[in-house]
């Protein structure tokens, strides 16, 4: 009998067994072979996710990989048996913003996979079938697992639109920088800087691609086209404002705490620069993402440190929000 995690409430969870849920029309169940974790599940765990964005109770899990094993009313029979991945946000498909394609901004409402509807920490996901994207058939579901945090990044890389010869940097060096880097490096950038805080992070990035690496307080330059932030600080974006030349091109990813002091106006005004931001993948991010893992030049599992059983929901609770520099990525496994 496979198992369950679900948060009662803030900071009080229980591990149960699971009830798989027939698929229904349009929909499909996914065995889950890896659920990772973020700061995001967190803050769910530890109440701190805004209002309107967690229901409780809730079964957490918004990154994971699996193989589908059933398939409700119309929805092709030949998914059964592929290995997937799925997008999270649950949006009605009939909005303005939904038929631009802009899908994270559905006015009809947040819904999300793990965290007002049920997610993937437990043996079985059943979810709309639209939702799912199809992976070759020996792709390898731990790595697939970071798809998530990977199609975020490829929504910032084609808001940012870099192109080949170009000066790239990226600003952070968690998950979310490592995927940055290598999505621009995939363009053929002429240099690719990454400013983090940490120098043990310097290996991993120049792995990735990076032809430069500095930490923010080291003198940096102020002349690059194209800047990714994935620090989620408000010092982060002003460091990866300062990086640009004028007119150049910023995408922001993180996001601060509340109240946190922001990008000067004047500033952006005045150097004409352009930004973007990014919260969550609609789907061409998402089928972009898989794409560039099927071609080879995505690896996300150098990322991963530890893989541990839904069991061990708390204590992958307790690595994620450690500060330990030698904690990556933490996945689950149903």
């Amino acid at each position: 009998m496979s198992s369950q995690v679900l948060v009662e409430a803030p900071g009080r969870h229980r591990v149960e067994a699971h009830t798989p849920r027939e698929p229904g029309p349009g929909e499909a169940r996914v065995a889950v072979h890896a659920v990772g974790i973020c700061g995001s599940d967190r803050e769910v765990y530890q109440g701190n996710r805004p209002e309107g964005y967690v229901r409780y109770p809730l079964t957490p899990g918004h990154e994971w990989s699996g193989t589908v094993q059933a398939v409700g009313a119309g929805v092709p029979t030949t998914l059964v048996g592929r290995r997937v991945v799925g997008e999270g946000f649950r949006n009605c498909q009939v909005c303005d913003r939904c038929h631009a394609g802009e899908t994270t901004l559905c006015t009809d409402g947040y819904e999300e996979t793990g965290f007002t509807q049920p997610g993937a920490m437990a043996g079985t996901l059943t979810l709309p079938a639209r939702l799912l994207h199809v992976l070759a058939d020996d792709a390898d579901l731990t790595a697939a697992a970071l798809l998530e945090p990977a199609a975020c990044i490829a929504a910032a890389a084609l808001k940012a639109g870099a192109r080949p010869g170009e000066r790239v940097a990226v600003v952070g060096t968690g998950t979310l920088g490592m995927f940055a880097v290598q999505f621009l490096k995939a363009v053929s950038p002429v240099e690719l800087l990454v400013v983090g805080t940490r120098n043990d992070r310097e290996a991993l990035s120049r792995r990735f691609g990076a032809t430069d690496f500095r930490t923010k307080d080291q003198e940096l330059p102020d002349d690059f086209d194209v800047v990714i932030e994935t620090a989620g600080s408000a010092s982060a974006a002003r460091t990866a404002a300062s990086l640009l030349r004028r007119g150049g091109r910023l995408v922001l990813t993180g996001i601060p705490a509340p109240g946190a002091d922001g990008l000067d106006p004047t500033d952006l005004v005045v150097r004409q620069l352009e930004v973007h931001t990014v919260f969550g993948a609609p789907p061409d991010a998402w089928a972009y993402a898989v794409r560039v893992f099927g071609a080879g030049l995505l690896d996300p599992l150098p990322l991963v440190t530890h893989e541990l059983p839904l069991t061990e929901f708390s204590q992958a609770i307790e690595l994620v929000g450690a500060g330990d520099p030698t904690v990556g990525k933490v996945l689950l496994r149903p």
